[in-house]
């Protein structure tokens, strides 16, 4: 690729008269160099640049050639401006970056150019293929590299100069002429002209070619005449073609003829167009006898050249639409079209006539450059590309980056020109605003600058002098500066002040300058005369002298084995490691030939390899195997350069990554073998719905063939009903996101489906994808579930049989005493015998309540509910639960959250927590219940199950108590699993507390180790509502009920005892009671003209629910009333909606006093209450 010279570059610039001399004629990144502050980077500031430095810059600034220079490890970048066009868009901000930073996108491959060379290597590339992001968006370029080391004055590797030529153009052209020769080659062997010979007047098949038949569909053509093979010609005026050439003697052509073909005898006609060429044949007289034709079908070119038209349409369409000015020329370069935005600005068309009226626009100190540049363009046919001020209509000038490029046609000429105007006012002004203050450096550099007289008498000294050597400027000035030098330095420096005095530059001077509070720095010095002054600019090299030492000392420890050897491969000299891995001392390595410690089969390569080291050509990666001395071998990979006649060599020991490599093979051929006899299916899919490959497997397990296989839509395969499932998971592979477990039904080809668990890994537009069949395996699972589950059941009702035996011997051994008392008389003992039956059967009760709640299946009261202040209330009745041998402490977090439950439900399950705590600290300790906020992100909530990522509350419930075992952990929520004594819990506190939480779309998680306490944590999910103002469970009263005031109730139960029992409590409070026995006994009551103030009704009716009743008799009395009862809700309490205003729940068993008071509250409450 050509370097277009950057749009600043006329040849060389004058520089200001600040500039350093050796950025004279530097272009314009030379300007940029000089205003750049250099002491921000490692190269520090350009007045203390030394030598080395100034001279390569100095070179490359003059050069026409793209180079760029890296220095020191971080490789800072300083380039010419042939280098500034190369980098594109990032060129200003290149200058003065890290490479690795500035070229981001090739990091890795920088980053090894900067360690490979600053080590003393060369590298060059060929036609190198890089992404690279000149201009924002992803471009792929070849790029002909070449690394050099830039040493300083003791010849020690400092930067790299890269020399880069762009040769995208090249390796295109190249690849597009490869490919050019490869098309002719198949037009001369496959013929795809259709070519034909016919004899006589007639026209008769002689000969045709295989493109022929193709054209005319493979009709039966030699012998026959071409009005009869093929009558579609007469029409199109081919026959009449034929009978001219052959009556003429001379050639007849034509161009895109249309004839109507049909080509297969039960196909559809086509229009198709054809080029041709009838040549007469003579014979040996000259007479005719007979016609060569030969021709194209050029039907795509006909319907290319339609395309065309539509895309120039096409084109004006876009460039309307587009932010930027856009116009077009002809090839001299006359604009001839101009879009809207373009004609808007400007307040002008384009010029009909094709008069450069585009020069009235420019700004007239501008336009020489834009003309020179435009010229240049129409001359070479090269990018047009230069900045000037375009006019606006309101005669205001705004800054425009003006591209152009030519559009070819198949002949490669220009067509065309197609140009855009970029408005780059704004960057201008800035570029114009970014000027600095050269003073700064003075002020701000970390090297010393002093100025002193021909006698070495200081007259100036900037402040690094005070930060680096602590003297202040007025201890320094007036004193010579042998006075700050150590005394071994003060002679050598008398001899560089003079040689400055005569007229010579000083560059590499090295010097102890003393420290104000004792010792000295060492420091380089570089020192130029001018008027009767010497400028010195001082860098401190203390730390660079200290890593001379560490690369001595690196050499001696290096585990790279280092050689120094002639040209005819004499060694001179060895590090350590040479004897560590080969076992030859020095004294017996010295003055032997290298090859000599190479194995024989070996030594022929290594001696070619000399040899191109002799020519100065550097080896890189160049692998042997050498003897050690007790007669192992050990392979090493070599970079070997030639410098100063010697060859250095740095060899790193391979041996085990050569027998890994070798291991490798093995193992590739063990994955061969894998991929033929796994019974996996393996493969790779194509996102675009295709296999790509399968392993024998597929055909073993589905019957299909591979190419069945690869040629079916693998949708086709995936039964109807997982086909959405499969599309999202293609879909997630897409986006460069794995699957893992993804089980889908796959159809045999008999039409029977197996269950495949698929792991895919994306790899771009590819998946690759291993499945296994788990159809029996996920029979055997369904199984084992169903025989847990059974065991689960019995283990459950064992649990429930004991406990409720227990309690109905207390209630029916109490009944049956009561009704022994009552027959002997003896009345004075009745209240004893009660209380135990209702106290065992409250205990019955209680224990239905906790089965419900481990099943979720209890009736909850759900209400935005303020945990700290429920935790808070508790906090008296929480430790005289705990006694006083048990620490309480309340940890409430501020600003927590409100929360959905059923508050009285949240409070048993803080003091079931209270009570294990206490129980599992015999001895005494500290309970801790602690409120705070938390998130559950989907990575956990996925570890838990069932739980929803999102916003929750948590209560946290810690003891210091004995702990529990893993395995404990594990069965703790289960129903009647209990670690106490027999008598000392029924192992259903755990289990409810779980239910409850998960009832409440919340979740419960046990943390404990033996002999470390234990936390239960319950997670409810977080309300966004306002709250309610209520006083919290342990605070409320239950008021006794006001008598009735001659309201009518109706009880609708099915449970003869139960509803007597209701109705006689009503009658007993003044109500009126009605009573049905089913749902619709009860919805035809409902459905009367009978005064009827509330329905009382269970929820489990035969016949209609309590809810279906209800919702039927609100149609004709709309405020009704309704209080449900219920044992047993299946949720549709707790579900969002059940209970509507007007409407509440009471759960059995409750007391009847209970009962009265939520009838007369209900009564009481206005319409709408809940």
């Amino acid at each position: 690729m050509k370097t277009i010279l950057p749009r600043h570059w006329f040849g060389p610039r004058r520089a200001a008269p600040s500039t350093p001399a050796f950025l004279h004629e530097g272009g314009a990144v030379g300007e940029l160099i000089a205003k750049f502050d250099w002491s921000a980077t490692s190269v520090g500031p350009i007045a203390g640049w030394p030598a080395h430095l100034r001279n390569n810059i100095a070179m490359i600034l003059r050069s026409h050639v793209p180079i760029v220079t890296l220095w020191n490890e971080d490789g800072v970048m300083i380039y010419n401006d042939a280098y500034s066009v190369f980098a594109g868009g990032r060129h200003p901000q290149l200058l003065g970056s890290k490479v690795r930073e500035g070229w981001p996108e090739v990091a890795d491959f920088n980053d090894n150019i900067l360690k490979t060379v600053l080590a003393g290597g060369t590298l060059a590339y060929r036609e190198r293929e890089l992404t690279l992001y000149r201009t924002g968006a992803a471009e792929q370029v070849w790029l002909n590299l070449d690394y050099s080391p830039v040493v300083d004055e003791q010849g020690r590797p400092v930067g790299v100069i890269a020399i880069v030529i762009e040769a995208t153009e090249k390796v295109r052209a190249e690849r597009y002429a490869a490919g050019e020769r490869e098309r002719l080659r198949q037009m001369f062997e496959q013929a795809p002209a259709f070519m034909s010979m016919k004899q006589g007047p007639e026209h008769r098949f002689a000969l045709t070619n295989q493109a022929y038949a193709r054209l005319i569909g493979g009709r039966e053509l030699i012998g026959k005449t071409v009005r009869e093979a093929i009558p579609e010609a007469i029409e199109a005026g081919l026959v009449d073609l034929l009978d001219e050439a052959f009556r003429s003697g001379e050639p007849r052509h034509a161009t895109a003829l249309p004839i109507t073909l049909r080509r297969q005898p039960d196909a559809p006609p086509e229009e198709r167009f054809l080029d041709l060429v009838y040549q007469p044949v003579r014979d040996d007289e000259g007479n005719v006898v007979g016609i060569f034709a030969q021709g194209s079908d050029v039907t795509a070119r006909v319907q290319a050249e339609r395309q065309a038209r539509r895309a120039a349409l096409d084109f004006q369409a876009v460039a309307q639409a587009m932010p930027n000015h856009v116009w077009t020329a002809r090839p001299d370069g006359a604009i001839d079209w101009v879009n809207e935005r373009t004609a808007a600005y400007t307040g002008e068309q384009a010029s009909a006539d094709g008069k450069p009226r585009w020069r009235e626009l420019v700004h007239p100190e501008d336009v020489g450059l834009a003309a020179i540049r435009w010229g240049r363009a129409l001359q070479s046919g090269g990018t047009y590309e230069v900045e000037f001020r375009i006019r606006r209509h309101d005669g205001a000038y705004r800054w425009h980056l003006a591209r152009a490029v030519a559009v070819r046609d198949a002949k490669g000429d220009i067509e065309r020109w197609i140009g855009t105007n970029t408005d780059i006012h704004d960057r201008k002004l800035a570029e114009t605003e970014s000027t600095r203050d050269r003073n700064r450096i003075w002020s701000l550099s970390q090297e010393l600058m002093l100025i002193c007289d021909l006698q070495a008498r200081l007259t100036g000294a900037n402040p690094a002098v005070t930060r680096l050597l602590g003297w202040e400027e007025s201890e320094v000035l007036g004193r010579t500066i042998f006075e700050f030098l150590h005394p071994d330095d003060q002679q050598n420096a008398a001899a560089e002040l003079q040689r400055l005095a005569q007229g010579a530059t000083v560059q590499g001077f090295e010097a102890r300058c003393s420290v104000k509070g004792g010792g000295y720095r060492i420091v380089n010095w570089t020192a130029v005369p001018d008027a009767g002054r010497i400028h010195a600019v001082g860098r401190d090299i203390t730390v660079e002298r200290a890593a001379l030492r560490e690369r001595d000392r690196t050499w001696a420890l290096s585990p790279v084995v280092k050689a120094v050897a002639t040209h005819t491969g004499e060694l001179v000299t060895v590090n350590p490691a040479w004897t560590k891995l080969l076992g030859w001392e020095p004294e017996e390595t010295v003055g032997r030939n290298v090859t000599e410690f190479v194995i024989a089969e070996d030594r022929e390569v290594g001696i070619r390899g000399l040899a191109r080291l002799a020519e100065g050509q550097p080896v890189v990666d160049f692998q042997n195997t050498l003897i050690t001395r007790s007669g192992e071998r050990r392979r090493l990979s070599w970079t070997t350069v030639p410098e100063n006649g010697l060859i250095y060599g740095f060899g790193r020991d391979i041996t085990a990554e050569h027998e890994a490599a070798a291991a490798l093979a093995a193992s590739m051929a063990e994955r061969d073998r894998i991929w033929n006899t796994t019974n996996d299916l393996m493969g790779t899919g194509g996102t675009d719905g295709y296999l790509k490959a399968v392993n024998p497997a597929w055909t073993r397990l589905l019957g299909f063939t591979r190419e069945e296989l690869l040629a079916t839509p693998y949708l086709d395969l995936v039964h109807e009903t997982d086909r959405s499932r499969t599309l999202a998971a293609i879909s997630r592979l897409a986006e460069g996101r794995p699957v893992r477990d993804f089980e889908v039904k796959v159809r045999h080809e008999d039409g029977q489906y197996s269950l495949i668990a698929w792991t895919a890994e994306p790899a771009g537009e590819l998946f690759h994808m291993v499945g296994r069949d788990v159809t029996e395996q996920r029979t055997t699972e369904e199984a084992l579930r169903q025989s847990q589950k059974m065991e689960a059941v019995g283990q459950l009702t064992g649990g429930i049989a004991h406990d409720f035996n227990n309690l109905l011997q207390g209630i029916t051994g109490s009944l049956d005493l009561l009704q022994k008392r009552i027959t002997q008389g003896r009345l004075g003992e009745l209240d004893r015998f009660i209380a135990g039956a209702m106290g065992a059967a409250n205990r019955a009760s209680a224990l239905t309540h906790r089965l419900l709640a481990f099943s979720r299946r209890q009736p909850l009261d759900p209400r935005p509910v303020r945990a700290n202040p429920l935790v808070a209330s508790m906090e008296d009745l929480l430790r005289r639960t705990l006694g006083e041998r048990v620490e309480l402490e309340l940890v409430l977090g501020a600003g927590l959250w409100l929360t959905l439950c059923d508050a009285n439900q949240l409070e048993k399950a803080i003091l079931n927590l209270a009570i294990n705590g206490r129980d599992a600290m015999p001895d005494g300790g500290k309970l801790t219940i602690e409120t705070t906020n938390t998130h559950i992100d989907e990575a956990y909530s996925a570890r838990l199950k069932d739980v929803r990522p999102g916003q929750y509350v948590c209560v946290c419930v810690s003891d210091t108590g004995m702990g529990m075992s893993q395995e404990t952990i594990d069965k703790a929520f289960e129903p009647f699993f209990t670690t106490k004594p027999i008598g000392q819990g029924t192992g259903l506190g755990l289990s409810m507390i779980y239910g409850f939480a998960r009832q409440s779309e919340g979740n419960a998680k046990i943390y404990s180790e033996l002999g470390c306490g234990t936390t239960v944590k319950l997670y409810l999910p977080r309300h966004r509502g306002e709250g309610e103002q209520e006083e919290s469970p342990a605070e409320r009263r239950l008021l006794a009920p006001p008598e009735s005031s001659g309201e009518t109730v109706l009880v609708i139960e099915d449970e003869p005892v139960v509803r007597g029992l209701i109705v006689e409590v009503l009658n007993d409070l003044g109500y009126a009671a009605l009573e049905a026995s089913d749902g619709p006994m009860g919805l035809e009551i409902l459905q009367s003209r009978r005064r009827i103030d509330l329905v009382i009704s269970d929820i489990g009716l035969p016949g209609l629910n309590g809810r279906q009743v209800a919702d039927a008799a609100r149609l004709t009395r709309p405020e009704l009333k309704v209080l449900f009862m219920t044992g047993y809700a299946e949720n549709a309490a707790f579900a969002s909606g059940f209970l509507e205003p007007g409407m509440a729940m009471i759960t059995k068993p409750f007391a009847m006093e209970t009962l009265a008071a939520r009838v007369r509250n209900i009564i009481e409450e206005p319409q709408g209450g809940k």
